[in-house]
């Protein structure tokens, strides 16, 4: 018992003490500091989004978290110490209400969650597509007189786009950003980048698009 004593208590004792007395005064001091409440604007995470599934709100909330505690590890929260998640694993096309709840709210220990704001978020899901549509170059410009466009050519001529299955059915052509080709004579080529209407649509390969412009001399001077 003696020998059991010496080596596990009275050996180091001073420095067994020391750490005692510490961990004391740490715990006083922070038994003793003030809490706090503060709020953080933060992004929802959604987890196990499935792969054939898109969200077809246009907007997405952020949560407003209302936080307590010692007011010296909450002030040295940031907002990416706090995660609000919403797990999507089961989901299927459709409207979907979801809670929003502090235990779906990630804080560092010693932080505790006192109100999520909204309470719910309610979206809507439909299922990934994709299809070929036409590129459509949106040609501009004054020419010389008598002269005047004849013939424009996109190459690529057609897109692959993606997106939601309703949206991307509901969209006949991608159109390029405007190109002006004021003063052309002849031939000129330029290079635009093609894009949807539907800001829940994208390009699934973005590539450039090469626009050919062509005029002729169509009437004479007067």
């Amino acid at each position: 018992m003696i020998g059991w004593l010496q080596r596990w208590v009275l050996n180091n004792l001073s420095l067994k003490l020391i750490a005692l007395l510490s961990a004391v005064l740490l715990w006083t001091a922070v038994s003793r500091e003030p809490v706090i409440e503060v709020g953080y604007n933060v992004p929802i995470e959604f987890h196990q989004v499935p792969e054939d599934l898109e969200i077809t709100t246009e907007v997405v909330p952020q949560a407003q978290i209302r936080l307590r505690g010692p007011s010296r590890r909450v002030r040295e929260l940031s907002p990416a110490d706090v995660h609000v998640i919403v797990d999507l694993g089961t989901l299927r096309p459709g409207e979907r209400t979801f809670d929003l709840t502090a235990t779906q709210v990630h804080v560092p220990f010693g932080v505790e969650v006192m109100q999520v704001i909204p309470a719910h978020i309610r979206l809507t899901f439909d299922r990934r597509s994709s299809r070929i549509v036409p590129v459509h170059p949106r040609v501009t410009g004054s020419f010389p007189t008598g002269f005047g466009i004849v013939s424009i050519k996109a190459e690529p001529s057609q897109i692959a786009i993606i997106g939601p299955e309703r949206r991307v059915a509901a969209l006949d052509a991608a159109l390029t950003d405007p190109i002006d080709a004021t003063g052309v004579v002849g031939s000129a080529t330029f290079t635009a980048n093609a894009y949807v209407s539907d800001p829940l649509v994208r390009e699934l390969r973005p590539t450039p698009i090469r626009v050919t412009v062509v005029t002729e001399k169509t009437s004479k001077a007067r």
